[in-house]
């Protein structure tokens, strides 16, 4: 009788360990993000193993807490989870979780900043970018930006560490990404460093004999041939302008520079009295440069500041298509602007 008590108890130990091993089995091989859509996870600091996997179970995953803990330890990864968001892609199963959370493959998220964009636009960019954390202060005058709100450039510059007032053009246009809750800051320190990286790469290669002092005054010049035109071919043409008149004693004559010296002042277009109004950018008045950029430049338009055409072309004047025609005589160039501007209007 004993026998068969001992037997039949051994039998049932067997099933009950067949079942527990398939069942382990299929925890380590079967998905656990079953839907068509992906699952995000974020795991915040100080999160103990259960607090994680419990927030797997909120998500309705198909997972059973024990063998995902048994598989954490079984893996030597249980301490080893670091913080962040992440994305579970449908057909994830536990162990490529748990690789996931170890490697620190958090969810990437991207913010892009545009050739041509002004600092302001750059503000209203990162401020309206829920994923990371803003820390940066707004205050009254002296600069509005997008959004009406108030931003104060000293505050953004002390806090990169920079020692300047104005971040004009200070920030490389491109697509930056981020894990969330980056600070808005690191994000911005980011941009300026690639900036500088740039621009130091670039005045390296530079043509010799140009009229720069400094890889600044190379920037500021980029910001204006960036304003000027989207067409990449132009660029050198329009850098070789400017690059002349500067030689030659001549003002600038930008129309771009006028713009950003309005301000919220500028509605769309400039008349006679905005090129005569003089502010410390309307290149129509001032002599030389700007004192600060206009706006971000992207590599092209540093590279066309740093190699100028070598044409004797003095001016240039908008088709109305997106591209211009150059001069080097006074008079060719007022023939031009009969023929494409006068003559629209």
């Amino acid at each position: 009788m004993i026998n068969k008590i001992i037997g039949f108890t051994l039998i049932i130990l067997s099933f009950i360990g067949g079942w527990e091993w398939m069942d382990y089995q299929n925890a380590l091989t079967l998905p656990v993000v079953t839907g068509k859509q992906p699952v995000y996870i974020e795991i915040n600091k100080g999160d103990s193993l259960t607090q994680i996997t419990d927030k797997l179970v909120e998500q309705n995953l198909a997972i059973k807490p024990f063998w995902f803990k048994v598989i954490a330890f079984q893996e030597k990864v249980a301490k080893k989870l670091k913080t962040g968001e992440y994305e579970l892609t449908p057909g994830v199963t536990i162990p490529e979780i748990l690789a996931l959370f170890e490697q620190g493959k958090t969810k990437q998220y991207a913010i892009t900043f545009l050739e041509g964009w002004s600092f302001n636009e750059v503000v209203q960019e990162v401020e309206s970018n829920p994923n990371l954390e803003h820390t940066l202060s707004f205050k009254p005058p002296p600069e509005l930006n997008s959004s009406g709100k108030a931003v104060d450039f000293q505050d953004v510059m002390s806090r990169l560490g920079v020692d300047t007032k104005s971040p004009e053009g200070l920030f490389f246009p491109d697509t930056y990404f981020f894990e969330k809750h980056m600070s808005d800051v690191s994000l911005l320190k980011r941009a300026y460093d690639k900036m500088q990286l740039v621009l130091q790469q670039e005045w390296l290669k530079k043509a010799e004999n140009l009229p720069f002092k400094t890889p600044y005054e190379a920037l500021i010049l980029a910001s204006i041939i960036e304003k000027e035109t989207g067409t990449v071919v132009e660029r050198p043409l329009i850098a070789g302008v400017f690059i002349r008149r500067l030689e030659n004693d001549m003002l600038l004559q930008t129309d771009p520079t006028v713009i950003y010296g309005m301000g919220e002042n500028y509605r769309g277009d400039i008349g006679f009295k905005d090129i005569k109004t003089a502010t410390p950018y309307n290149t129509y008045v001032i002599k030389g440069l700007p004192p600060t950029p206009i706006a971000m430049p992207g590599r092209d338009a540093i590279y066309a500041a740093l190699h100028p055409d070598k044409s004797k072309n003095l001016y240039f004047v908008a088709r109305g298509d997106g591209t211009h025609v150059f001069s080097s005589t006074l008079k060719d160039h007022n023939q031009a602007v009969n023929i494409y501007q006068r003559k629209k209007k």
